[in-house]
């Protein structure tokens, strides 16, 4: 276990996802909201009939008391789980929703229950992309493929993953080796995206178990293809080899990881805007973000957390 993942951090932050049919998933909303919130448990935690996904962050009995009801209810009898540490709360609150997905691609029909690639573990993946009839694929999105990535890995510059279906239907270069390997941050996405590449014609599909949080946590930086910091969806914004706690922070008008150095561009203002944004975004904008931020600013001095920071 890395020195991340011991308790010197107060908050224990958990990932998870499982694919199963669960006819009675909203019947599950009500329970799972209850008892996060008498545990002290804040996130995100999405239920469809495909089976669930979501990340949640607390003290360490309460994600355990969360983990322990989910697995009791037959389907997720054998959910699994990432962890990571961080120092602050990384939510505001604690969300239970209902979705016609897990992870939305907008493409009917395509189940990893069914039909999934083949699962490569942290410790053999960088055997697999460092072979030369591989062909590597970032499956996340061009915000979280900026701040860092596998060396040599395609990045289809998606602005979401319903656009990459299509990337892929553009792109007959894709077949030009006979191995495609697939990741993103946990998973999930590749879950999708491995199903969709077989139901288009791809036979020797791969994907990394447990995704980049795995690889990050197991494989020693020394030993490591990955370059950057890994994003997350939560208010750490990254983390690095160990799963330690990165330095970007997110720009809260345009939602984009910003490092310390374009924090000193002359086009960044704490809330308002930063060289992402800047040139897409109206002064009347700006001014909506200042009067935002300067609430922030208010209940920050008050020991508050503004509902919108």
């Amino acid at each position: 276990m890395t020195d991340s993942l011991t308790h010197t951090s107060r908050f224990l932050v958990a990932a998870l996802y499982h694919f199963v049919s669960v006819p009675h998933f909203a019947g599950l909303q009500a329970p799972l909201q209850t008892l996060c919130e008498e545990n002290g448990v804040k996130g995100t935690l999405l239920l469809a009939h495909e089976g669930i996904n979501g990340t949640i962050a607390g003290p360490d009995a309460g994600i355990h008391a969360v983990l322990a009801f989910l697995r009791a209810q037959p389907e997720f009898s054998g959910l699994e789980h990432k962890e990571s540490r961080a120092s602050k709360m990384p939510f505001l609150r604690m969300k239970v929703k209902l979705k016609k997905e897990i992870v939305t691609m907008g493409v009917e029909d395509i189940d990893p229950n069914k039909v999934v690639g083949t699962y490569v573990t942290a410790k053999d993946w960088n055997a697999l992309i460092s072979d030369p009839d591989t062909i590597v694929i970032d499956t996340r999105n061009d915000y979280e493929t900026a701040i860092g990535t596998f060396r040599g890995a395609l990045d289809p510059k998606t602005k979401t993953f319903r656009e990459f279906p299509d990337w892929v239907r553009n792109n007959p270069g894709l077949h030009n080796k006979p191995k495609v390997a697939m990741y993103c941050t946990g998973g999930i996405r590749c879950e999708k995206a491995t199903a969709f590449m077989k139901a288009e014609g791809f036979d020797e599909v791969y994907h990394l178990k447990g995704g980049i949080l795995k690889y990050l946590e197991e494989v020693p930086q020394e030993e490591s293809l990955w370059d950057g910091a890994c994003f997350v969806f939560d208010e750490r914004v990254s983390v690095e080899h160990g799963l330690k706690e990165g330095e970007h922070r997110l720009c809260h008008a345009c939602r984009n990881p910003i490092t310390a150095e374009e924090m000193t561009s002359p086009l960044y203002e704490e809330g308002v805007s930063c060289s992402h944004c800047y040139d897409t975004r109206t002064e009347e904008d700006r001014l909506r973000y200042r009067q935002r931020q300067h609430q922030i600013a208010l209940a920050k001095k008050r020991g508050q957390r503004h509902i919108g920071s």
